[in-house]
């Protein structure tokens, strides 16, 4: 592809992305061409069908995820490299949540394709997150993205609350995080009430 088609390209996906999350997926596409400076025509010989132009949006979102992680898998903090990966996970659920709601009546190949190595990054980082002492070792990715998820769906039903999702992420990343503290026997023994007649 020539470096203006390109550009082009890269501003229709980067203004699709704007109007989708501004109307829905079924925001105009003569303004989206418009917006991106470009003809309609221009706009149907990059993408000959709406669900294209959701598509390379989406990728584009998943593609944001795997660089951050590619970026992040050398951090000197594995913790805090695996919190700001969460929190780009989070950032994104609109344009996830787009995606997946317009592919709901068809076969969506690029939600499917681009899931898994989302989730291998976020694997990575946990990983070492775990190696390093830091993160709880019975956590999964698919647990960090089901609660990023449920966490999104939750600020969209309470959009008065601004700070609503920093807080439950903050919930989240506490009740991951490993704190130096006694061992499992000791945490039992302490957690166990006392039978009748025994000390407290």
């Amino acid at each position: 592809m020539r470096a203006d088609a390109r550009r082009n390209r890269d501003r229709l996906v980067a203004e699709a992305r704007t109007a989708f999350l501004a109307d829905g997926t079924g925001a105009s596409l003569e303004e989206v061409a418009r917006r991106a400076g470009v003809g309609i025509g221009t706009l149907y010989r990059h993408f000959p069908r709406r669900e294209d132009l959701l598509d390379a949006v989406f990728q584009g979102e998943a593609d944001a995820l795997l660089t951050l992680g590619r970026e992040l898998g050398t951090a000197d903090d594995p913790f805090a490299a695996l919190v700001t990966w969460l929190r780009a996970v989070l950032e994104r659920h609109h344009a996830w949540q787009a995606i997946a709601a317009a592919g709901q009546d068809r076969p969506h190949a690029t939600l499917a394709a681009s899931r898994v190595p989302v989730e291998q990054a976020g694997k990575t980082l946990l990983g070492r997150a775990q190696r390093a002492g830091a993160a709880r070792r019975e956590a999964t990715v698919a647990d960090l993205l089901r609660l990023a998820g449920a966490i999104g769906r939750t600020a969209d039903e309470s959009p008065d609350d601004p700070e609503l999702p920093d807080r439950l992420l903050h919930l989240v990343v506490e009740g991951l995080r490993v704190e130096p503290g006694p061992g499992p026997a000791a945490a039992v023994t302490a957690a166990r009430p006392s039978r009748r007649g025994e000390p407290c």
